[in-house]
């Protein structure tokens, strides 16, 4: 018996004159997901709603009735953003007590840096001239930052401060931490009993307290197990406390990727007479990074965002600088939600990239795969 199923399929297949199909518009595929019932309308409807009452507002408060001109004083009779506020803090909020006259270095030292990571970002310079240019670009960094020689005066770790900060902690952390997670991530695959305990003890200790915890240790207790007289500096004790968490948590996003990987494909390796090395470097681990990613960009959108836990040992953060800036006699109580806002929004920018350039790798990588 014909059903109504069947009737559909053989007019689909009948031959259209033209020989091609109508297709539907880019517009009308677009629009349907939106609009196609009318639960899909209203909440679309909605929302959009939503959104304009929030452009709106924003607007009005950015621009409209913001003030852009006479201080702190106008600030305190107008009604919408102090602009006045960024004028007179901004290059505090960035660079914190890193010294007024020498900030153009740090400054220069964060584009350099940056754009090193950026020129990384494209897969066509991946190759082994780039890790020459990655040396050149930190020894060029540590001397505009540091100072102390061709001419440059010597600038202390703890004037080290703001915005530069929380991209140096995070950056070298990361770095790191990345090669040391995936050396105890195979640790902790190895078939060697000792080695393995040892892993999963340093890992599980590690994951196991929160990262203020490991600061507080660093920055307090260690220097109490130094003999008379031996002193280690602040931020690279921080520093070091970072790599180690970091390193940690990457360490188990990558075992992840590891068990994911078919048993089959060591197997092979077997066969190919590759010995465990070998296997692991050119089979193995490019598979487990791949399917590692996601946990990986999170892990480091993460990391990016804990750099605030810095300053309950003394060091001066992005976020941190943006609050001593609020707290500033003159501003007190002005410029509250614009500092936060600003605070969020470079945040909100440097995850958002990091976001993206994730969604890339995963899309390279099935091609790749495929």
């Amino acid at each position: 018996m014909t059903t109504a199923t069947d009737l559909a399929e053989a007019q689909s297949k009948l031959p259209i004159r033209g020989g091609q199909r109508p297709r539907r518009g880019f517009v009308s595929r677009g629009i349907k997901p939106f609009f196609g019932t009318p639960i899909n309308a209203l909440v679309t409807l909605a929302c959009l709603w939503i959104l304009w009452l929030g452009v709106k507002a924003a607007y009005g408060w950015l621009i409209v009735r913001a003030v852009t001109a006479g201080g702190a004083e106008a600030c305190k009779v107008g009604q919408g953003a102090c602009w006045p506020f960024f004028a007179a803090k901004l290059r505090f909020m960035i660079f914190g007590i890193y010294p007024y006259d020498e900030q153009w270095r740090v400054a220069l030292a964060m584009i350099l840096f940056l754009g090193m990571i950026g020129i990384s970002m494209v897969p066509r310079f991946w190759t082994r001239a780039l890790l020459g240019f990655w040396a050149a670009t930190i020894v060029v960094t540590a001397i505009l930052i540091s100072g102390g020689i061709l001419g440059l005066s010597h600038v202390p770790t703890t004037q080290w401060s703001g915005l530069p900060l929380s991209f140096l902690l995070s950056a070298v952390g990361l770095a790191l931490g990345f090669p040391l997670g995936v050396v105890l991530a195979l640790a902790r695959a190895s078939n060697l009993p000792a080695i393995r305990v040892l892993a999963v003890v340093f890992i599980e200790v590690i994951r196991g307290v929160p990262l203020i915890s490991i600061l507080f240790m660093a920055s307090v207790m260690l220097p109490l197990f130094m003999p008379s007289g031996i002193t280690i500096d602040k931020l690279l004790r921080a520093q070091v406390a970072i790599i180690i968490f970091a390193a940690a948590y990457i360490a188990e996003a990558i075992r992840g990727g590891l068990q994911a990987i078919p048993q089959g494909q060591h197997e092979a390796s077997n066969a190919m007479g590759l010995h465990y090395w070998q296997s692991m470097r050119l089979i193995v681990l490019p598979q487990a990074l791949k399917i590692a990613i996601p946990p990986l960009v999170n892990i480091s959108i993460g990391f990016f965002q804990d750099t605030t836990l810095v300053t309950i040992i003394g060091l001066l953060d992005f976020l941190s600088t943006v609050r001593t800036a609020m707290q500033d006699p003159s501003w007190i109580g002005l410029a509250v939600v614009e500092g936060y806002v600003f605070a969020a929004f470079i945040y909100f920018v440097f995850s958002y990239i990091m976001g993206a350039y994730s969604r890339f790798l995963e899309r390279r990588a099935r091609l790749g795969h495929d």
